[in-house]
């Protein structure tokens, strides 16, 4: 099977457990303002591979990137046949498989998600916003379709780590961070959560590319910053889950 590939990383570090052979996908239905891939954006582009070549570099590189694979992007799942089939033949080569995900093309009525998860160990799951009208202004859609993945991949025992960026006067907010800690909080299958401070190194791309940087004058999230809404999200899942 064939899918469209934007580019590989062979030893990432920030991309699941371990050092991992990384695979960014191309295409993306949303419009994050601090997107720093917007080259990822557009579908049926980038360099058409298979799931045998993909595997077959994996394999030349396997004693560096012993955490596994990881797939990324843009938005993977907009690609689903593809990810599956990676993952299947993956796992019938005992490799780790990690899924980093928005989870925006979630929808209950599509099986192909109960085959996907057959053949993953670990889904990254983006939460850019817990506010449906401020996660639509965020990215140019509401967060239904996430937090019903959240809650599917809960249903099935799918180990998860959370991702959220704090973003300077948009997500950098005490009252939504504690609601967005209590959404996790209610989930038995959360094993991290990576609370990351905003940064503006994706702005050369846009520039490149002739696109206007949505977030132009937005400083950067210092760490403080980053920890500080960590704790407050960290509160929220204990307050969740009823422990002072």
């Amino acid at each position: 099977m064939e899918g469209y590939i934007h580019s590989i990383e062979s030893c990432g570090t920030v991309d699941g457990p371990g050092i991992r052979f990384v695979i960014f996908m191309q295409g993306c239905p949303m419009r994050c303002l601090y997107c720093h891939n917007p080259d990822t954006w557009e579908i049926n582009t980038g360099n058409k591979t298979s799931t045998d070549k993909l595997l077959s570099e994996y394999e030349k590189c396997r004693n560096f990137t012993k955490g596994g694979i990881t797939v990324t992007g843009g938005e993977p799942l907009l690609q689903i046949d593809f990810v599956t089939e990676l993952f299947r033949t993956a796992k019938e080569k005992n490799i780790h498989t990690c899924l980093d995900t928005s989870g925006i093309t979630y929808s209950e009525d599509n099986k192909k998600f109960d085959e996907l998860i057959k053949y993953t160990d670990l889904v990254m799951l983006d939460i850019k916003h817990i506010d449906a009208e401020r996660h639509k202004a965020l990215t140019g859609h509401d967060n239904k379709n996430i937090l019903a993945f959240a809650r599917y991949l809960d249903r099935n025992g799918i180990p998860v780590w959370i991702r959220h960026v704090v973003v300077p006067g948009i997500t950098d907010n005490e009252k939504y961070l504690f609601k967005l800690g209590e959404f996790i909080g209610a989930l038995h299958n959360i094993k991290a959560l990576d609370v990351l401070p905003y940064h503006t190194m994706g702005k050369a791309k846009y520039e490149e590319l002739g696109i206007e940087y949505p977030l132009d004058g937005v400083k950067p999230m210092d760490k403080d910053g980053a920890l500080r809404a960590r704790g407050v999200i960290l509160d929220g899942m204990r307050h969740a889950r009823g422990i002072k």
